[in-house]
């Protein structure tokens, strides 16, 4: 097995008596889409601040690529492409004119086909010769996905890249990122407050709160496990609801309606009210289990507030 992309490991960063990140441990495997949740103030800026280099831990480690960040921070970081603030670029210029500019500064291939190459991954090749002023909110986005990609490389950091995008564009950069990872062989490193979004991208995810990890894993295998909102859909709600209400799972109702009973179950409960309702005459028309990661992402961080 090869080796983590990134290993923290017990890592800290105090300001006085506050501490920003207390103890976070995280791992991302190659080819990862990985999202990196939690609330404000979670810590999340600061611990992207660190894996960057641009600010030093207080202590820990961070080992990106195999390879320890404090020893080793120029190759780790000739690897690694990054938007973590909004991205910026001259309005008057084109948007290769801008590639070409600013990846001389990063000693990247500025060649026109290089350049054209990485404005076709994001969609932009068309656009080529327009003046950046000229450009949407989600267009510099991408433009700016082009430049980190100038490098080719193997990591890209994503701080809150779908920040200020209408749902066009929310769903172009999505779209962005999974062709990256699934068609460029990148590993994503995804930090985002917009919830629905990581749980369409994500494979794997850490929720981290007061500076600390959580939880850890794949994304669906969280999403299943613990309760989820479950609708059982039957024309006779009201007999269900009593059925329910009657039996051990009588806590778990979470609301009804004419034509439904919603219930906040375990994975394992649902064939067993399937079974219950239906010995007792219960017709059902469907059983949808939902858990979305915003529901679990409040349950945990307030649990953990």
């Amino acid at each position: 097995m090869s080796l983590p992309v990134i290993e923290i490991r017990d890592l800290h960063k105090r300001y006085g008596s506050f501490n920003a990140v207390n103890g976070l441990n995280l791992t991302v495997q190659q080819g990862d889409v990985y999202g990196f949740l939690g609330p404000n103030g979670a810590g999340k800026s600061t611990t992207i601040r660190m894996m960057m280099s641009l600010i030093a831990p207080s202590s820990g480690s961070i080992k990106i690529f195999g390879m320890d960040l404090d020893t080793h921070r120029t190759q780790i970081l000739a690897r690694i492409g990054a938007i973590v603030e909004r991205p910026d670029f001259y309005n008057y210029l084109t948007a290769r004119r801008n590639l070409e500019l600013l990846g001389r500064l990063s000693g990247a291939d500025v060649s026109r086909p290089a350049i054209m190459k990485v404005l076709g991954m994001v969609g932009l090749d068309t656009r080529s010769e327009s003046k950046v002023k000229t450009f949407s909110h989600g267009m510099k986005q991408r433009l700016g996905i082009a430049q980190a990609l100038l490098h080719s490389p193997d990591l890209i950091v994503l701080d809150e890249p779908t920040t200020g995008l209408d749902p066009h564009g929310m769903v172009d950069m999505r779209d962005l990122i999974l062709e990256l990872a699934a068609d460029h062989k990148k590993t994503i490193f995804l930090s985002s407050h917009i919830l629905p979004e990581v749980e369409l991208t994500a494979n794997r995810m850490v929720i981290i709160n007061r500076g600390q990890a959580i939880i850890e894993g794949a994304v669906q295998d969280l999403l299943n496990a613990g309760r989820m909102k479950v609708t059982i859909e039957t024309p006779d709600a009201a007999t269900a609801l009593s059925i329910i209400k009657a039996s051990q799972l009588a806590q778990h109702v979470h609301s009804f309606t004419d034509a439904a009973v919603i219930l906040m179950l375990e994975k394992s409960e649902i064939p067993h009210v399937a079974a219950m309702l239906s010995s007792a005459g219960v017709a059902l028309q469907g059983i949808i289990p939902v858990r979305s990661l915003e529901e679990y992402f409040i349950s945990l961080t307030r649990e953990a507030a």
